[in-house]
């Protein structure tokens, strides 16, 4: 999985910083791409990436104040030119208000299904592989966080294990250990493939919390996460100001990656009133060392 993000800055575009979008890249699995908030311009910002809006699969809008839904009308209407599998949207009531009447409106026409859903709390996203839960944050209106949740992944056929006890040479019959519970082998015996298969892999998990207040949702929603995504509008300095209008500082965003033990915390929505990142960064760190912070078109594989 890579993360690419697309817009790092909070309230309004700046020159080093768009707002608020961020792609989840998942190679492993059909090349989906899911984006997490469309502010202003966002598809600009793919333009300048390798993400193909055909692959776009998800889109999950954490709340709807403008830098983090203005770029969705043009970004849809885009797609219909790349194209025309189904594509859901997730996020807080009036998601499908604006939606609707922002396409009809400008009189755009989509040539692909779209889905919207009104999100309230709980598991939104359900398949084989990936589920996705949400929870409210506390900002000023209805505000969403995420967490995305990988299954745990088979453990590796022991193959030394199987030569050694078995005296099985590698051929078919090593699949068969892979998908069945037990297996005949060539002398008769029958053996269970789980004593022959390593312990399964934990599957990875990412959290993304966007405009909020500390909470204790956001330490639920990120606990025992590979990676926390959080907003880190202000520097401590400015944390009553920065709590009045629903959002934390980066000292605050580390409190809650220290308290939740998360992986690596990495820092976003960044007001345009910080030039340089170091004072932020400095005080995420004295809390949580593993910590980065975000600028536009910057990269992270987990």
């Amino acid at each position: 999985m890579e993360l690419i993000f697309l817009g790092t800055g909070a309230g309004m575009p700046s020159k080093p910083r768009n707002v608020s979008a961020l792609a989840l890249m998942m190679p492993e699995y059909n090349g989906d791409v899911w984006l997490f908030d469309c502010g202003e311009a966002t598809q600009h910002q793919i333009l300048r990436t390798n993400i193909k809006l055909s692959k776009l699969t998800k889109i999950f809008i954490s709340h709807l104040h403008g830098d983090h839904i203005f770029g969705l009308p043009g970004l849809l209407a885009s797609r219909s030119q790349q194209g025309e599998s189904l594509l859901q949207l997730y996020g807080p009531e009036g998601l499908k208000d604006f939606v609707e009447w922002t396409l009809k409106l400008s009189h755009t026409h989509l040539t692909y299904p779209l889905e919207v859903v009104e999100v309230k709390s709980g598991q939104v996203v359900c398949e084989q592989n990936l589920s996705v839960s949400a929870a409210p944050l506390d900002h000023v209106v209805c505000s969403f966080g995420f967490r995305i949740v990988e299954a745990d992944k088979p453990g590796a056929l022991l193959v030394d294990k199987i030569q050694t006890e078995l005296g099985i040479a590698p051929g078919p019959i090593y699949k068969r250990f892979k998908e069945a519970p037990s297996v005949v082998l060539p002398d008769g015996r029958t053996v269970n493939t789980t004593d022959y298969i390593g312990p399964p892999k934990k599957g990875r998990v990412l959290t993304v919390i966007s405009d909020t207040r500390p909470t204790p949702q956001a330490i639920e929603l990120a606990k025992n996460a590979d990676v926390l995504v959080h907003e880190a509008t202000f520097t401590q300095d400015r944390e009553e100001g920065a709590n009045a209008f629903g959002h934390s500082t980066a000292r605050q965003a580390a409190e809650i990656a220290r308290k939740a033990g998360v992986g690596k915390l990495i820092l976003t929505h960044i007001s345009s009133r910080y030039r340089e990142k170091e004072p932020l960064l400095e005080e995420a760190t004295a809390v949580f060392p593993n910590t980065v912070i975000a600028e536009d078109f910057w990269s992270f594989s987990f």
